[in-house]
Formats: C-alpha cells, sequence, structure tokens
C-alpha cells in the first residue's frame, strides 16, 4: 500500500481521537450548569453520570459488526459524528429522565466510535510496522485537555451550555467529518465470516481485557477518589486536594505522549510489567501516606504506570484475530464495565473500612499488571530495529 496514504492516515486517527477527547472534555466542564438548571441533589446526578458508561458497555459489542458492514472509514466517519452530535443533546434536556435518556445514547455512541477508531489505529500501526498506539491515546488526553480549556472559558464568560455545546458538537462534527477522508478505508477480507450483530467478547480478549480490567479499575479511582483522599487522609486544603486530579491527568497525557518511544525499545510486555512496578509504587506511596508530599508524588506514579497499559491492551486485541474491531469491542467492554465499578467500589469500600483500604485494593491490582503481562505475548507486534517481537497475522484488505 501507498506509505504515503498510511502516513495520511497515521495523522488523520490522531485527529480523530482528539476529536473524541475533546467532546469528553466539552461536556464534563458543563455538569454543574446541568445541575444547577435542572436542580438535581448530587444522587441525581451521580444516577445520570453513570448512564454513559451504561449505553457504552451495551452498545460496544454492535460496532465490529458495523465496523464490517459499512468499513473502517465510513464506520468511524458516522460514528464520530453522531458522538460529537449527542455533545449538545445533554443540556437541552428538560428533566432528569431526558437527562439519563441523552446521556445513554451519548455513551453508546462514545463507546462505538471508541472501537471503531481503535481498530484504525491498530490497522495503521501495523502497516507503519512501529508502535503509535500510545500517542494516538495521548491525542485523546490532549483533546479532552484542550476541550475542558474552551468549557471552563465558556462558564467563566458565563456562556448559556445550550450555546456553547451547540456550537461545539457543530465544529467537531465537521472536523470529523473533514479528516475521516484521509482514513484508510479498511473492508474484510473476501473470506471472512461476518461477526454477529451483537458480538460476544472472544476468548483471546478475555485474558487481555483483565490486564485492562487492573488499569482502568485504577484510573477511575485515582480520578474520582484523589481529591477526597488528600483532604481526608492528608489533611490538605480543598485547593490542593482539587489540583492533585490536575497533576495526575497531565502526567498520564505525558506518559502517553512518551509511551511509545518506551514500547518500541521494550516491546509491550516488558512495558506493562515496568509500567505495573510504576504504578504499583506510587499506590504504596499513597497507602502509606499521610501529608500531601507523599500521596500526590503517588497518585502521579498512578498516572504514568497505567498510562500505557490501555493503549497496549487495545493494540494486542486488535493483533489477537482475524477480526480486530471485534476483539477491540470485547477488551473495550470489559474495561468500561471496570470504569463504571470502581468509583461506586471504592467508595463501599471505603465506607465499610477506609479509604486507606481501598487504595491498598488499587495496588494490589496494579501490581498485578506485572503477573498479567504475559497475556500480550501473543498478539504482540513492536518493530524494534526492524525485528518484531512476535509474528502479526495478515492484516484486512482494504480499498
Amino acid at each position: 500500500m501507498d506509505q504515503s496514504a498510511v502516513r495520511r492516515a497515521r495523522v488523520a486517527v490522531a485527529v480523530v481521537f482528539a476529536l473524541h477527547g475533546a467532546v469528553q472534555g466539552s461536556f464534563a466542564t458543563r455538569i454543574p450548569w446541568v445541575q444547577e438548571r435542572l436542580d438535581l441533589s448530587s444522587g441525581q446526578l451521580g444516577l445520570a453520570l453513570m448512564m454513559p458508561a451504561l449505553g457504552a458497555s451495551l452498545s460496544m459489542p454492535l460496532a465490529s459488526r458495523i465496523v464490517y458492514r459499512f468499513g473502517g472509514r465510513a464506520a468511524i466517519r458516522g460514528l464520530l459524528a453522531l458522538w460529537c452530535a449527542c455533545l449538545a443533546l445533554p443540556p437541552a434536556a428538560p428533566g432528569l429522565l431526558w437527562l439519563g435518556g441523552s446521556l445513554l445514547l451519548f455513551g453508546a455512541t462514545a463507546g462505538m466510535a471508541d472501537v471503531a477508531m481503535n481498530a484504525q489505529g491498530v490497522e495503521v500501526e501495523q502497516r507503519l510496522g512501529r508502535s503509535i498506539m500510545s500517542g494516538l491515546h495521548g491525542m485523546w488526553s490532549a483533546g479532552a485537555l484542550i476541550g475542558s480549556g474552551f468549557g471552563v472559558l465558556a462558564a467563566h464568560s458565563g456562556i448559556d451550555a445550550r450555546l456553547h455545546l451547540g456550537l461545539m458538537a457543530a465544529v467537531l462534527v465537521a472536523g470529523g467529518l473533514l479528516v475521516g477522508r484521509n482514513l484508510l478505508d479498511v473492508r474484510p477480507a473476501p473470506d471472512e465470516e461476518a461477526p454477529p450483530r451483537f458480538a460476544r467478547p472472544p476468548r483471546a480478549a478475555l485474558a487481555i481485557g483483565l490486564v485492562g480490567f487492573c488499569a482502568i479499575f485504577a484510573e477511575g479511582a485515582s480520578s474520582d477518589w484523589c481529591a477526597v483522599y488528600l483532604r481526608d487522609i492528608t489533611g490538605a486544603s480543598a485547593g490542593l486536594a482539587a489540583a492533585c486530579f490536575s497533576g495526575f491527568a497531565f502526567t498520564m497525557a505525558g506518559a502517553r505522549m512518551l509511551g511509545d518511544a518506551v514500547v518500541r525499545r521494550l516491546g509491550p510486555v516488558r512495558t506493562v510489567r515496568l509500567s505495573g512496578a510504576v504504578a504499583t509504587t506510587g499506590g504504596l506511596l499513597v497507602v502509606v501516606a499521610r501529608t500531601p508530599a507523599l500521596a500526590i508524588p503517588g497518585f502521579a506514579l498512578l498516572g504514568v504506570g497505567i498510562a500505557v497499559v490501555i493503549p497496549l491492551a487495545f493494540a494486542a486485541a486488535g493483533k489477537s484475530g482475524p477480526n480486530p474491531s471485534q476483539a477491540i469491542a470485547g477488551v473495550a467492554t470489559i474495561t468500561y464495565t471496570s470504569g463504571l465499578v470502581a468509583p461506586a467500589i471504592i467508595g463501599a469500600l471505603a465506607q465499610a473500612t477506609s479509604l486507606t483500604v481501598s487504595f491498598a485494593v488499587v495496588t494490589a491490582l496494579v501490581a498485578a499488571l506485572m503477573v498479567c503481562a504475559g497475556a500480550l505475548r501473543a498478539a504482540a507486534v513492536t518493530v524494534t530495529g526492524g525485528a518484531a517481537e512476535a509474528a502479526a497475522p495478515a492484516p484486512a484488505g482494504t480499498n
């Protein structure tokens, strides 16, 4: 295949990841506006905010069928456009029931677009012959930060969220349709059997999904509880506690941007083992911390340690069988479910014992990454100096 087309596809899929992240970042900043407009209690808002993850978990098994039916390029352009357009729905909801329904649809389109774009990333990575998945997920984080930046400006200026998110939706839809023209039009091989309409995760995806489960559980727990941990356990001020989340997010984004260089040098299995060791060190610092001076570096190390695990899990899933999108959908379903349940489990454990015990469980899960990393070996394809770590299945045909 023309390598210039592959390079254009690499740029295009990186922008797609950034646009996907920008939708999430834009919405996150206007949640307080939605809560205030609908006069929702904390419990009602929490229930509504469970809907995106639920919608994603339910819809992801459908994604492989859509990619098979329409091809990779059309599937991404269509699903990304739907996801971006859904950004305008939550602020327009007239009540809690409508908000929950719009967020369910919001999450469903997000999840299916997520599967399709990760499958495209795996395809481009295979054609380039070197790791790019960590950088693509870093672009997602960068897009989320940019989207949130515009959201902060809009909120500070008192702009109605219906206007702000409606305009963002229109711009992001147009951007996605434009850049999507340069994606690879991945098509199934002539003898490839169509996946079921609602595909169950293949067996190969289950072990890889366990790796992703551990990482996403730690990410969800840290994102939602790090500020509370600093306030309640270390006695940090409200401002310092809030800054801990920003530090955690920035370390994850930075590690993802640099992660591909590490993967090319060490390979995915050793990279995940090293990541598990770094994350475990961070978790231990958090558990023993009684001052912010220990807890903040601990959460930063957790962010660095888990940053590249999910990109590598998706890459391994995409290379674990003849249907990349189906395997990625299976891994994504497992990991999204982990993200859905993690904050609630941490809260329940903290209620029954303490937050320190809760993060001891998180530390045990990230330590398991060092043991489970071998699940990526069978599917790992990382070219280092021209030599592949393992043989890759032949890529699907493209037009």
